[in-house]
């Protein structure tokens, strides 16, 4: 009798074991289609960049929605001549440049020989409320990525494509 209880037990606990991995599996496959995404540079989607920078660059939105509340991963596109003027962000700004060259100085005035190169590869952040600039001289596609909602507030209010509408 002890050992057929104990064989029951036991193909209960495997069977039980074995229904758990079959339901975990199915709910992988039926997770939903943002627990993972993966980019190719052919995979990524540019459309043109927001009204709260200047006319001619590119973004690409590849986590989350950077205008709300949560994580986000965004590419920018910036072509040849590019500047954006004196400005903050409320949250942190996370750099990465992924091609080109992109050059960014601190402080309240745009100021070329103020400013430090980044070339591909390179990282920076600046902490919230910090007056930064950034320009490219050949063009560059640089990562933001941050918890949003991203902001951004020019010191000269006439910088402000948002105010030339």
């Amino acid at each position: 009798m002890k050992k057929f209880l104990y064989k029951f037990i036991c193909f209960l606990l495997i069977g039980f074991c074995l229904l758990t991995l079959v339901f975990a599996q199915a709910n992988q496959l039926n997770a939903s289609d943002d627990a993972y995404k993966i980019f190719a540079p052919s995979d990524i989607n540019w459309i043109n960049g927001p009204d709260a920078l200047p006319k001619g660059s590119q973004i690409a939105i590849l986590e989350g929605n950077p205008m709300k509340e949560g994580p986000y991963t965004i590419r920018i596109k910036l072509p040849s001549g590019y500047i954006i003027p004196p400005h903050f962000h409320n949250g942190i700004e996370h750099v990465t440049v992924i091609s080109g060259t992109l050059n960014v100085g601190m402080g309240d005035n745009f100021n070329k020989k103020n400013s430090k190169t980044l070339p591909q590869g390179s990282f920076a952040y600046i902490q919230p409320l910090h007056h930064h600039f950034a320009f490219t001289d050949s063009g560059a596609v640089i990562q933001l990525h941050g918890i949003g909602p991203w902001t951004i507030t020019y010191l000269n209010p006439k910088d402000d494509p948002r105010n030339n509408s």
